[in-house]
């Protein structure tokens, strides 16, 4: 990192990209309250802004007033939903629907830990091909949009995502004189993204003793 007293570091997290397909895709479960500490300590990040998504199940989102999900709200309801339909909901879709209530938990548990949550809907999209259906919830429109509007406040921005489309956001942001850091999946990240980090490209799987996560649990 520059040696500069007065240096701002934020974080910007891709969950999509960097934890896809989660603890099986990575082969192991990360901290969420090591990995905060460890930007704090290793990168000086005072803000780690965490993008992702969350299955809503008809809850009536506001799109045009607000910028992401009220937990607590979305919490409440899929809970409300599962008492009042439990004995007419079917085996799997209980458990999807439980699935959902655990991950509103999980998002909350990230805020209490520091992080700063950008949570949008998942939404469901049918395939071009016609077989079946597909589910998104693209934050990376919103990731880049709030790299633009925070650069002002930093002189430094920790990336942890390899998604190639963040690329001319980044460029412009070196251009400006900001320091850019790459903390990425080296198998999922673009050629271009490690082309551009150079030096400041570090594998995320490479820190996995640090972050792994360890049951507290005694046998």
């Amino acid at each position: 990192m520059q040696n500069d007293a007065v240096a701002v570091v934020y974080a910007f997290i891709d969950a999509s990209n960097l934890f896809y397909g989660g603890e099986k895709s990575l082969g192991w479960k990360i901290d969420y309250e090591k990995l905060l500490a460890y930007l704090n300590s290793r990168y000086g990040v005072s803000k780690a802004f965490f993008y992702g998504g969350i299955d809503i199940h008809k809850y009536k989102h506001d799109y045009l007033n607000n910028h992401s999900i009220c937990l607590a709200e979305v919490k409440r309801h899929l809970a409300s939903y599962i008492s009042a339909n439990q004995a007419q909901i079917n085996e799997a879709d209980l458990a999807l629907l439980s699935r959902h209530l655990k991950k509103t938990k999980f998002y909350e548990k990230l805020e209490q830990f520091g992080y700063i949550l950008r949570i949008k809907p998942v939404k469901i999209f049918a395939r071009d091909d016609g077989a079946g259906e597909v589910k998104k919830a693209n934050c990376d429109v919103d990731m880049a949009f709030e790299l633009m509007k925070e650069s002002v406040n930093f002189s430094s921005a920790i990336i942890l995502s390899g998604d190639g489309d963040f690329l001319p956001v980044l460029k412009h942001l070196k251009s400006q004189g900001k320091e850019i850091v790459i903390l990425a999946r080296g198998g999922r990240t673009a050629r271009e993204i490690k082309q551009f980090a150079g030096a400041g490209f570090r594998d995320f799987m490479t820190l996995r003793e640090l972050l792994e996560f360890k049951d507290k649990k005694t046998p």
